[in-house]
């Protein structure tokens, strides 16, 4: 099971519009420059993004892109599915229409990964960063 880089990159772009929240539209160049990403990549993110409700565009010579809803209020689960589709691996019996004993184990797979994206907000991405930086990242028990 592999994220797909359509949904690496596009957690990485909103964890930079979420950095830079409150500040104005940020050129997707800029995007690009920050996160070390392709720009033509990022352009084909956007629409999807922009579509599904998480990012708006902001035209003209001070244009970019901001976050539509706070950074709190948008979870890693909700970019990954707008990008990637589903979260998780897929059940046999969902792939082929017979159960096999394996179900309960990729079920409980995607539990998991969906509990730990859903309880992932941008903000969240955006404090851990701020830690990390400052060499005080704490882990929680």
């Amino acid at each position: 099971m592999q994220l797909s880089t359509r949904g690496r990159y596009g957690v990485r772009a909103m964890y930079e519009l979420a950095r830079r929240y409150g500040q104005g539209p940020v050129p997707l160049r800029e995007v690009a420059e920050a996160q070390q990403l392709p720009e033509n990549y990022l352009e084909q993110l956007m629409a999807p993004l922009r579509k599904g409700g998480l990012v708006q565009s902001v035209r003209g010579a001070q244009g970019g892109y901001v976050l539509a809803r706070e950074p709190q209020k948008i979870t890693v689960a909700d970019v990954v599915r707008l990008l990637d589709g589903p979260i998780g691996p897929e059940t046999d019996r969902e792939a082929t229409g017979s159960p096999s004993v394996a179900d309960p184990v990729w079920e409980a797979v995607r539990e998991a990964i969906t509990r730990v994206l859903e309880g992932t907000t941008l903000e969240d991405l955006v404090r851990q960063a701020e830690e990390r930086s400052r060499g005080g990242y704490m882990f929680y028990i």
